[in-house]
């Protein structure tokens, strides 16, 4: 009987003609939606050996292209996709952090259909130094000696810790041994770098003095390394010594002084109503001898990682071998060029990221205003609310910047988020409280049109999106639609 069954399974060739998969015959190719057809069938094919049937029987072909359609779209939905932020969190390490500047977008899209100049000295056609802008820009910006740039903050903290301080040991406060996203953690970060951590002061308590007996205790001892906290933040009764306490003590001892600072603040954020982020500059004037920090955090550019700091410990790192191995790939190295280029001829004020982390709250209200009166136009109610955001990115955790968004009342609000997640552009939005909650914060003007466009293609039909827009508002053409 099985045998009878089996026979009367779809043909492979047939099922790949089918029009459910000519889309994904276009995206992925004859050869892997044939695998997958091959896959659908060989599941239906176990099902009937085992006699456990199938409600509607045989798998026709129609069937079985849907389902091999189906895992075509799963495949397909592992890549990275555009996504309108309507979360609040200006730097979502899930969403790639720092939006970049539209100059750094103009040189992707100017260089990365062909060749560039990378390492080669156009004025002589000899062999260029690599990132040289970038580092220079670096130098002039944190008014270091030197700067090295690489392909992320983790990277440069284990260069730096590899090349000065490998079989030696370097002390780190116990309130600073932090883990940070995907469970990368200080001391192991250390372990692989080669150095031996020496644990100073309490969890919660840590005076230079701590440091100093430290350094007694072990006279063999390469570093300090003060740690940005990032994620987690410590309050109560807590105690950790000034950057100029640990210089001097550095100083004095004849050690090296590394900070690593997570965020790249290279402006004060005080103007957004947070706390004094550290800066490379400050430290570095304060006696820190070499600092690391990320290029897509408030720096506000692409993923990377930067060394900066004084001659004998940077030029070490830059002949270090796994200095190539950790280097910036050329188009994050294109767009940093281009980012660095903005923070010297106009500063933050350029800056996505930071441009929207000062925008007011009345300012994104008035936004949000513009969205509602597309909704009530489909008949959709929603309300206009005030909210907090975040920088995010392990910047200023628990500090909250005041903002303005769209709540929107619903039954199944976590239904709404996943179809709206489907939606092209993807919107990734908050649910709270049995509603659909979008911050206009983290909303690039130019995304409005698409996420009224998703918004009334998941809670009304697609044929209302456009003309449901109220008179007096004209959103920019967008491509996507839901």
């Amino acid at each position: 009987m099985a045998s009878l069954d089996l026979a009367r399974l779809p043909r492979v060739d047939r099922v790949v003609a089918r029009p459910e998969l000519t889309d994904a015959k276009e995206r992925l190719g004859a050869r892997v939606v044939t695998r997958l057809v091959r896959e659908a069938l060989d599941r239906a094919r176990t099902r009937v050996l085992r006699g456990e049937g199938e409600p509607q029987g045989i798998p026709d072909e129609a069937r079985v292209a849907t389902e091999a359609a189906g895992a075509a779209g799963d495949l397909l939905g592992g890549r990275a996709r555009r996504v309108v932020n309507a979360t609040g969190i200006v730097l979502h390490t899930n969403l790639g952090r720092a939006p970049l500047p539209a100059a750094a977008v103009r040189a992707l899209a100017e260089t990365a259909g062909g060749y560039v100049s990378l390492e080669i000295d156009l004025a002589t056609g000899r062999r260029g130094r690599r990132a040289g802008f970038a580092e220079d820009a670096l130098v002039e910006l944190t008014g270091a000696p030197h700067a090295l740039v690489v392909n992320n903050g983790a990277a440069a903290i284990l260069l730096l810790l590899t090349a000065v301080a490998a079989g030696k040991k370097v002390l780190v406060s116990r309130g600073e041994l932090v883990e940070i996203g995907g469970g990368f953690r200080v001391p192991e970060v250390m372990e692989r770098s080669g150095a031996r951590l020496v644990e100073v002061g309490s969890t919660n308590r840590t005076r230079a003095a701590d440091y100093a007996r430290a350094l007694d205790a072990h006279p063999d001892v390469a570093a300090i390394l003060r740690v940005h906290q990032a994620n987690f933040r410590q309050v109560g009764f807590v105690e950790r010594p000034k950057v100029e306490e640990l210089a001097e003590l550095a100083e004095r001892r004849g050690v090296w002084l590394l900070e690593d600072q997570g965020s790249g603040s290279l402006d004060d954020v005080a103007d957004l109503g947070l706390e004094e982020e550290p800066r490379p500059a400050a430290s570095l004037a304060a006696g820190v001898h070499a600092v690391t920090f990320s290029t897509d955090k408030l720096l506000g550019g692409p993923q990377g990682g930067v060394i900066a700091g004084v001659e004998e410990l940077v030029q070490p790192c830059r002949r270090d071998p796994l200095a190539r191995a950790l280097r910036l790939g050329r188009l994050p190295l294109v767009a940093l060029e281009a980012t660095l280029e903005v923070w010297l001829a106009r500063g933050a004020s350029g800056i996505p990221a930071l441009a929207r982390a000062r925008a007011t709250r009345r300012s994104l209200a008035a936004r949000a205003e513009h969205w509602r009166l597309a909704l009530e136009a489909a008949g959709i109610e929603s309300e206009v609310v005030a909210t907090t955001a975040e920088l995010g990115g392990g910047a200023q955790p628990g500090r909250p910047i005041l903002s303005s968004g769209l709540r929107i009342p619903h039954p199944n609000p976590d239904d709404v988020a996943s179809l709206l997640r489907g939606c092209d552009p993807a919107v990734l939005v908050r649910v709270e409280a049995g509603a659909v909650l979008l911050d206009a914060l983290t909303i690039a003007e130019e995304e409005e049109a698409e996420l009224v466009v998703a918004l009334l293609a998941v809670l009304v039909a697609p044929d209302l999106s456009r003309d449901a827009l109220p008179e007096g508002r004209e959103f920019p053409t967008g491509e996507g639609g839901g």
